[in-house]
Formats: C-alpha cells, sequence, structure tokens
C-alpha cells in the first residue's frame, strides 16, 4: 500500500456564489485531519483557501501554506498553526507545492486554480510525474472542464501516447478513498515494471 501522507489542495481565494464550496472545504480539511494527512495549500487566509486550512488546523491537522510575498496582503496570509513559506514568486511556490504533496486536489477556484490544476495534469501526461490528480466536483463546479477534456479526446488532441489521467469525485468523502486507490495502482504497477527488468537481466 502506497501511503499518501500530503495533499496539495488548489481553491479559490474566494469562497464562491454556493454554500456547498464552503461546507466542502471545511469537510476535506476535517477528513485530512482525521486521516493523519498534510495539507499543502497555496497559503491565503481567505476564500476557499482559508476554509479548508482553517478547518485542518482546528481538527488537529497539519497544515503548510505556501505563498509569494507579494501575495501576502492581497490573500491575507493565514495566521494560526500552520507553517508558512514565504517565497519570492510564483514559479517557486507551484515548485514547492508539488514537491511537498504526493497527491493533488482541486477544489472549484478560479484561473489559478485551473491553471495549477492543468499544469499538474500536463506534468503527468508528460510522464514528469506519476502522483493522483483529481478533482472534487462539488454540485457539478468542475462538469465542463470534464466535457472539455472528453472534447479534447473525442477530436483527437488527447490521444493514446499521452492519456490524461484525472479523476473526479463528486463527494468530499469519496476524495481520499479514490486518491488512495489510484496511488495503490501506480505503486502496484511500478513494482511490475521493476519485476519485468530484473528478469530481463
Amino acid at each position: 500500500m502506497a501511503r499518501i501522507e500530503s495533499i496539495c489542495v488548489y481553491c479559490g481565494s474566494a469562497p464562491g456564489s454556493d454554500p456547498a464550496f464552503r461546507a466542502g472545504a471545511q469537510r476535506f480539511g476535517g477528513l485530512l485531519a482525521a486521516a493523519g494527512i498534510r495539507l499543502v495549500y497555496g497559503g491565503g487566509g481567505i476564500g476557499l483557501m482559508g476554509e479548508v486550512a482553517e478547518a485542518t488546523a482546528a481538527a488537529g491537522g497539519k497544515v503548510t501554506g505556501i505563498i509569494p510575498d507579494f501575495l501576502m496582503r492581497r490573500e491575507v496570509a493565514a495566521e494560526g498553526e500552520i507553517d508558512l513559506i514565504v517565497v519570492d514568486d510564483m514559479h517557486t511556490r507551484k515548485r514547492l507545492m508539488f514537491e511537498k504533496a504526493d497527491a493533488f486536489v482541486a477544489l472549484p477556484g478560479g484561473i489559478g486554480t485551473l491553471e495549477e490544476l492543468v499544469e499538474q495534469l500536463t506534468w503527468a501526461q508528460l510522464g514528469q510525474h506519476r502522483k493522483p490528480v483529481l478533482i472534487a466536483n462539488l454540485n457539478g463546479f468542475w462538469d465542463p472542464f470534464v466535457e472539455l477534456i472528453g472534447h479534447m479526446r473525442a477530436t483527437g488532441f488527447i490521444r493514446p501516447p499521452y492519456p490524461v489521467e484525472l479523476l473526479v469525485a463528486d463527494a468530499v468523502d469519496d476524495i481520499l478513498p479514490r486518491l488512495q486507490a489510484a496511488a495503490d495502482a501506480l505503486a502496484a504497477e511500478e513494482l511490475v515494471g521493476r519485476a519485468e527488468v530484473s528478469q530481463r537481466m
């Protein structure tokens, strides 16, 4: 079993218009804490970022926030029981978030959330990592994106040599089980691959 010890969560610095988004972020924070999984996120103290971080910390979980200096005021850097890392720029922020995470979850959010999600999918598609990537499709928020991915497949722009392995969870309680199942499957594939290599030697 491949133990997931930390999850990077991408989400909005706004709460969104649907109360389900805020409730889902809070619920997921509590689940992370209960499972002993560290939250890695963008370091903001407002919007869904603030909700998931506060909920994780309030439930006794571990939180690492990574925020560029220029966003300290705009995103109101989180306070309280979290490990806050202040970096020089967005590139450093994203690199550290990647390095510190075993898996990625996208809650509802805006352009920044979408950009971070797509970057991880691109890196995985190009074989740069094999960490699970999941969207939390709360109240169908990500339905248009899922439809777009399907359209890209149907029109030949996502093709077998370069698959996009995107996990989808409509319910918050399904997120961790699906990530763990994906991590276990990847670990099993790696074991099989190593065994085949050793047999050929």
